[in-house]
């Protein structure tokens, strides 16, 4: 079963970029500059920040349906991201060498089933979630500070 794996669109967060600081904080959004590789994950081209890059730290509703699961949690996003990444049967860096929470979810926003998975167990635990006609969507969050990671899907 093949799967697809897409960041956030970049169009969702571009009106953001190049705010002063003073106007992202009346947002709820602050301005980090990336002074450790590995540890900012970005959300739109799902790959880890270099040194002195700038980001966007603000939160993100990954789970929209009302739900008991609706889920609201902290990200990052890079300033000035280009292109929202998108690709078949490939689990990203940012997400291969994290811990991961996999929650599989039904058309209405329901948790089916999920799993923690790190590195080689994550292809499997997604094919195993997607075998389950129920679940239309999983989404993997880093499992030791909760950030939404990304959503899969099938392909």
């Amino acid at each position: 079963m093949d799967f697809q794996i897409n960041g956030l669109p970049v169009e969702k967060f571009s009106h953001l970029f190049g705010l002063t600081d003073e106007e992202l904080l009346q947002q709820g959004v602050m301005r980090r500059i990336c002074d450790e590789a590995p540890g900012y994950p970005d959300r739109i081209e799902m790959r880890e920040a270099k040194l002195g890059e700038s980001l966007l730290l603000l939160n993100h509703t990954s789970m929209e349906k009302n739900s008991p699961y609706r889920a609201t949690h902290a990200i990052y996003v890079l300033e000035n991201a280009k292109n929202t990444y998108q690709a078949k049967n490939e689990i990203p860096d940012v997400m291969s060498h994290r811990m991961l929470s996999l929650r599989g979810f039904d058309q209405d926003g329901m948790i089916l089933d999920a799993c923690i998975v790190q590195g080689d167990e994550i292809r499997l635990a997604i094919l195993k979630l997607l075998a389950d006609d129920r679940i239309v969507h999983i989404d993997a969050h880093n499992a030791a500070q909760g950030c939404f990671s990304g959503r899969i899907t099938r392909a």
